[in-house]
């Protein structure tokens, strides 16, 4: 399961979890967050798309359930999946080189995995260490966005701030796409918050959940189309960067 050629197999419940990623149903109460993040990452993949018939190794580098495996695992590439689960094909052991060859992968994806990381130097070195001198880096991570360990939770970033940590590790930026403004933001978590909480009333709580949730994904739309894009450049809830090495 967790290292595959061209798409094999997966478990019932890593496949309904990647679907829940990548088309969340819109009164779930991070929808909107999910499918805008889901959109530039599918962008993302496409642009990265390596030359037909060229055999390409992607590193899923703490890839939790890979939601967006799909996207990557696709004929010409070997995905590997790679965390801190014993049961990984690929472990993570902070601290410890991964057992792959220098600059032997083309492309490494990192998705919300960065604020939850402590030795940066650690876990950006071996990115770049195992990354191909022509490979690429797609990584996202937090912006502003609500306190959630897993297992860990360090960090948020400014704009300037992820380039920086990027910059000063090797990588030189190649496109940064910025997502969910201040306004929606601000209303995403308000729409988490409410979820939670009419979710514990009885009988009616979940219904009054989806109708509130519907609500706020759509008021979240309308906040980012009026929003100026530079606000939402430069205080975006999430980041997502394409790099090579410098």
């Amino acid at each position: 399961m967790a290292i595959s050629k061209n798409g094999e197999a997966d478990t019932c419940t890593a496949s309904s979890t990647r679907a829940q990623r990548m088309r969340p149903p819109f009164w779930q109460h991070d929808a909107y967050t999910l499918t805008q993040l889901a959109n530039a990452v599918a962008a993302a993949a496409t642009s990265i798309e390596p030359p037909i018939g060229s055999d390409r190794l992607v590193l899923d580098f703490g890839a939790g359930d890979a939601p967006y495996r799909p996207l990557f695992d696709t004929p010409g590439t070997t995905y590997i999946e790679s965390d801190i689960d014993a049961q990984s094909a690929l472990r993570i052991v902070p601290g410890t080189p991964l057992a792959l060859a220098d600059a032997s992968v083309q492309t490494v994806l990192s998705f919300q995995v960065l604020e939850h990381v402590w030795d940066l130097d650690w876990y950006l070195g071996e990115a770049h260490r195992v990354l191909a001198a022509d490979g690429a880096l797609v990584l996202s991570t937090h912006g502003t966005w609500l306190y959630h360990p897993h297992p860990t939770d360090f960090r948020r970033w400014t704009r300037d701030g992820l380039l920086e940590e990027l910059r000063t590790r090797g990588f030189t930026a190649l496109q940064v796409v910025a997502l969910i403004g201040p306004l929606a933001w601000t209303t995403q978590f308000r729409a988490i918050g409410y979820s939670h909480l009419l979710n514990r009333l009885p009988l009616i709580g979940r219904g009054l959940a989806v109708l509130s949730n519907i609500i706020m994904h759509l008021r979240m739309k309308v906040e980012d189309a009026i929003t100026p894009q530079n606000w939402i450049d430069t205080n975006a809830s999430v980041y997502l960067v394409i790099a090579r090495k410098s």
